[in-house]
């Protein structure tokens, strides 16, 4: 009994230590995707003609006009994704983001050639599910210890949310 309590304490201050790792893991995963989606804003706005002409063409935004997606679609992923990364506001930003994530795999059909259903379990979008997965991690958890959010709220305690 003893052993397996000693195992059961290494264990503990083993995972413990995990803790430490926990700010990094945030950040990491908050400027991966921040990183994707802000080089595709850099793309479509070098070339702003060509990108209307892709969502005329390719995108099937649904409810907006072509060129008002373009540059709506652009306007996001070149502004929201700084939010994301430095992490002001970041649960609004990655639940945005999320919901962003989804209207782009929904409106780009090629993503998924044998069909939606089949695409989802398939390798059509496995970047997209990747996204959807952190930025849901981020949304859930929150930003984390490396965040604006985190010091805004150190250094203006009555923004703090009872429980925090």
């Amino acid at each position: 009994m003893k052993a397996f309590a000693r195992a059961h304490d290494y264990y503990y201050k083993g995972v413990g230590w995990l803790q430490y790792l926990r700010p990094l893991v945030d950040l990491a995963l908050r400027l991966w995707v921040a990183d994707a989606f802000f080089r595709a804003g850099l793309v479509k706005i070098h070339n702003m003609d060509s990108t209307i002409a892709i969502f005329e063409n390719e995108y099937h935004v649904p409810l907006l006009p072509p060129d008002f997606a373009a540059y709506l679609g652009t306007g996001i992923e070149l502004t929201v994704p700084v939010l994301l990364a430095i992490g002001l506001f970041g649960r609004l930003s990655a639940g945005f983001m999320f919901v962003y994530n989804i209207i782009c795999v929904v409106s780009y059909p090629d993503l998924w050639p044998d069909g939606f259903w089949t695409g989802l379990f398939g390798d059509g979008f496995n970047d997209h599910k990747i996204w959807g997965l952190m930025l849901l991690v981020t949304f859930v958890y929150g930003p984390g210890k490396l965040s604006l959010d985190y010091l805004l709220m150190r250094w203006f305690p009555k923004l703090r949310p009872s429980g925090w």
